[in-house]
């Protein structure tokens, strides 16, 4: 089966493939799979139909040569349904890690494993549209940008507060982090070159945000308009504790900036307290100061306290992220398939 995929993505690749007289994409398409058992074998059957070149006046001509599915060893048996679509359908590729390593790890392990021109990410929850690949190849081409993001034009299906938090993560938070201004919007739904996403695959350490990598290697990034869908499952595989690590590994994987932020807020912190200082010292001895306003006392010291506790935890992040690359702590492990590999035999 394995020889007869890479045949097949062989053919699809060689000399820029030619659909009559237009241009056809080699696409790989990687899907992490953590809690799939619902919407996996949908989504895989959705995309089989593009298994041969697909043209329309509005994008890109395109062809998925493979689907790699990575098993991120979700406990709701989705690891069955990827044994069996793969027994079904040579151009599905399963991906085994050995434990439960997260999203962006599980893409990247994915990432690693393709072979074509182009890398497409998907959710396993079915709200991606994969005809929307060749609108996104066209906005590559033509902006000559090797990393495109789709962008919803309508209510992303998820919950108030997420995408409340969403939106200010991605407009307000996310050019403020990073010093990468060309990262101006990142989703799931990515397409980027074989190029770009095997190299930031062969380099990434653990704990590493995947677009903040993918913006190291990509010159630019922009966006292609589209429309998300309902979820094929009625809820959604990420936790508040999931979303705030999320949230944490972002600012980690940006740099330094956060820190520079943190010294800029203490310089101006400093300040601050010292002109209120003076100020009070002067009435004090100009005008004398009665012992009042402790509520107001109380009230910012209990904001700076707080603010001394971000600014650790921020730090304890760092720290974290440091001992960990030290001590060798692996992005992912790739293995066997658990079914048949030696712990069964």
């Amino acid at each position: 089966m394995q020889v007869i995929n890479d045949f097949r993505i062989t053919l699809i690749a060689m000399n820029n493939s030619m659909h009559g007289d237009v241009r056809v994409h080699a696409v790989s398409v990687v899907v992490p799979v953590y809690g799939g058992k619902q919407s996996l074998e949908a989504l895989v059957e959705e995309l089989r139909q593009y298994i041969e070149p697909v043209h329309k006046s509005d994008g890109a001509a395109f062809v998925i040569a493979e689907v790699v599915l990575v098993d991120d060893c979700g406990s709701d048996g989705s690891d069955q349904i990827i044994r069996y679509l793969a027994s079904v359908y040579p151009w599905v590729r399963p991906v085994w890690l050995s434990r439960n390593f997260g999203q962006h790890a599980a893409t990247i392990a994915g990432m690693a494993a393709t072979s074509s021109e182009w890398i497409v990410t998907l959710d396993e929850d079915g709200q991606h549209d994969p005809l929307d690949i060749g609108a996104m190849i066209a906005v590559a081409t033509s902006t000559k940008s090797p990393l495109v993001y789709a962008k919803a034009i309508n209510k992303e299906p998820h919950g108030f507060v997420r995408n409340l938090a969403s939106r200010l993560l991605k407009r307000a938070l996310l050019p403020l982090l990073l010093d990468r201004s060309h990262l101006g919007y990142f989703s799931s739904f990515r397409l980027v070159t074989g190029e770009a996403g095997r190299t930031v695959a062969a380099y990434a350490s653990s704990g590493v945000y995947l677009d903040v990598a993918l913006s190291w290697v990509a010159r630019t990034s922009t966006t292609c308009d589209v429309l998300f869908r309902k979820e094929l499952r009625p809820n959604s595989g990420y936790s508040s504790r999931k979303l705030m690590s999320h949230f944490l590994r972002l600012v980690v994987s940006s740099g330094t900036r956060p820190l520079r932020i943190i010294s800029v807020g203490g310089v101006a912190s400093f300040l601050t307290g010292s002109v209120f200082a003076t100020t009070i010292l002067v009435q004090k001895y100009t005008n004398g100061y009665p012992v009042v306003g402790w509520a107001s006392l109380f009230a910012l010291v209990l904001l700076i306290g707080g603010l001394i506790l971000l600014t650790l935890g921020i730090i304890a992040e760092y720290v974290g992220a440091l001992v960990r690359k030290s001590i060798g702590l692996p992005l992912y492990v790739v293995v066997n398939d658990p079914f048949v590999g030696p712990l069964n035999n």
